[in-house]
């Protein structure tokens, strides 16, 4: 089940397949702009493709594109390989086109908004995540409230919110207009307050579906006390689970194994299923979980018939 994350050539990623990884992360910088230093603007999509041609990885994501180099290949790749996750995370940072221009990035709020509207299109149970940055220099309220309509416009279902903070040497921290302390800590509480609210919303739609998961290990820090496992669904939500048969009885389920469940709590940040798990899929990252995690074979104990050294025989 280990998640590698590294952006790699097909046959890398059926090698580590073949050690038991179910589940790899195409990570980069942009990555999206993959292939563009060997001359093939649409070598991501085709990556991507290539990767739902490998038996025995079953799951695919990828970390973070870039709303200036998102292309329509990528979200038809997306859409048509199995393996390819319904998930997305793309970084906002402002919703403003006066901040975005500020921070020097070269796109804006309608592009970005576009992507999303594509991509639900394509895929309309996807997870779109982000990050946001509040009080960057210059920010005014009006600019703040245009970064909620984006947030209420794209409905994410978890974003990484942060507060500005001056760095020395940085070209932001000499900007004028710097942003009071207790201005952006009062923005960033409601920012947050609305991307838990509309989280909680789309969790709350989940209530009542199956789910498919693949089981994590350590992912819920109550499992212990509550008696549950944790897996993630193919969108990447953290759902919390009862390992149990239809008569109760417990099941035997692995790290790496895939479930099905049926969805019966939501909170903001995760799910709650604790009916009978539905189905229960052993996997080859299960396998080698158990065979790195298995207690060493006792041996018999040979004594080894050890000389003496300057003592009296008898």
């Amino acid at each position: 089940m280990q998640n590698v994350q590294v952006l790699l050539q097909p046959t890398e990623i059926e090698a580590l397949v073949a050690e038991g990884v179910t589940e790899v992360t195409l990570l980069g910088q942009n990555v999206n702009t993959y292939g563009v230093e060997f001359g093939d603007r649409l070598a991501f999509g085709k990556l991507l493709r290539a990767c739902g041609e490998i038996a025995g990885l079953e799951r695919v994501r990828f970390t973070s594109p870039h709303p200036a180099a998102f292309t329509d290949d990528v979200i038809e790749a997306m859409a048509d390989t199995p393996n390819v996750m319904p998930q997305l995370h793309m970084p906002l940072q402002s919703g403003s086109d006066r901040v975005l221009r500020a921070m020097r990035r070269s796109y804006r709020q309608e592009r970005y908004l576009g992507i999303i509207e594509r991509v639900r299109a394509a895929m309309p149970d996807a997870a779109i995540t982000t990050d946001i940055i509040v009080g960057f220099p210059g920010e005014t309220e009006e600019d703040f409230r245009a970064t909620l309509d984006v947030v209420r416009a794209a409905r994410f279902s978890a974003a990484f919110t942060f507060q500005y903070s001056k760095r020395p040497g940085t070209p932001a921290a000499s900007l004028p207009d710097q942003v009071p302390a207790e201005v952006v800590q009062e923005r960033y509480e409601r920012l947050v307050a609305l991307v838990e609210e509309i989280a909680w919303e789309e969790n709350k739609a989940f209530v009542g579906r199956t789910v498919e998961l693949m089981v994590a290990e350590g992912e819920g820090r109550k499992d212990a006390a509550t008696h549950r496992l944790s897996g993630r669904a193919r969108d990447n939500r953290l759902v919390h689970f009862t390992p149990v048969s239809t008569d109760d009885s417990p099941l035997d389920v692995r790290p790496g194994d895939m479930v099905e469940v049926d969805v019966t709590y939501a909170a903001p940040h995760h799910l709650v299923a604790d009916g009978p798990v539905r189905s229960v899929r052993r996997t080859r990252a299960g396998d080698a979980w158990e065979a790195r995690t298995a207690a060493p074979t006792p041996t018999t104990a040979v004594p080894l018939g050890l000389p003496t050294v300057g003592l009296p025989a008898g």
